[in-house]
């Protein structure tokens, strides 16, 4: 099995096989806890715009999303997994826009499999990866705004790279390092409506879902998001 680690919506663009792409601040792992919370479904769509037409197609659904990590105006909730444990989503369709991570998962267009990455479901990943056993695998790190690399990010795809090479390299310390790096955001009084303390608690639980995310196409040209358990 052959892993590469990419970046960044050109990198989602030359993935290729089975495609991990990677938003752990905070993307996919609001995909996470929003099916944990209940949600029927998830579409993930690259555009505001899309965003609202989708919507109104939709009558059971609410806009999830942001741009530069606050809320889209007219949006129902922010890109904030604190806000998504709080609200009441069962049976709900999830319309989901972000900066960086759903628009990797847009651009993927060469690869075999796409599935979402992040800290609180790896475990999944890599299960569902080794039971494939694909010759290639690309690992997606989106980055801060999809432009400049992230920490968080790259740590997860290394994570997961030395799971799949089975190297069992310990990375609980790194992750928790990330409160001092790229999660100190978190803890920014200004940033305290949009980006809580408890974003960072909740986007670096290793393992909490034993579910993966696998992205679907769409015919309008935007994302399923299925929920697979393991």
């Amino acid at each position: 099995m052959k892993v590469r680690i990419l970046e960044f919506i050109e990198g989602a663009k030359r993935a290729t096989g089975v495609t991990v792409i990677i938003d752990v601040f905070r993307a996919f792992t609001v995909g996470c806890y929003a099916f944990d919370s209940g949600a029927a479904r998830i579409i993930a769509t690259g555009g505001v715009d899309e965003a609202f037409l989708l919507k109104k197609k939709y009558s059971n659904s609410v806009l999830v999303g942001e741009r530069n990590e606050k809320i889209i105006a007219g949006f129902d909730f922010g890109n904030s997994p604190t806000e998504i444990i709080k609200a009441d989503l069962r049976g709900k369709t999830i319309i989901h826009t972000t900066t960086a991570g759903t628009k990797g998962l847009v651009n993927a267009v060469n690869a075999d499999i796409v599935i979402t990455g992040s800290f609180v479901n790896a475990g999944a990943i890599v299960s569902y990866i080794k039971a494939i056993n694909p010759d290639h695998v690309s690992l997606v790190a989106m980055g801060y705004r999809a432009t400049i690399s992230a920490q968080e990010d790259l740590l997860c795809a290394e994570m997961i790279a030395s799971s799949l090479n089975d190297k069992g390299h310990y990375f609980e310390e790194k992750i928790a390092s990330l409160k001092d790096s790229s999660g100190r955001r978190f803890f920014l009084p200004e940033n305290i409506e949009f980006s809580p303390p408890t974003d960072f608690f909740l986007c670096t639980m290793v393992n909490k879902f034993n579910f993966i995310l696998k992205a679907v196409p769409r015919f309008d040209g935007n994302i399923d998001l299925m929920k697979i358990s393991l």
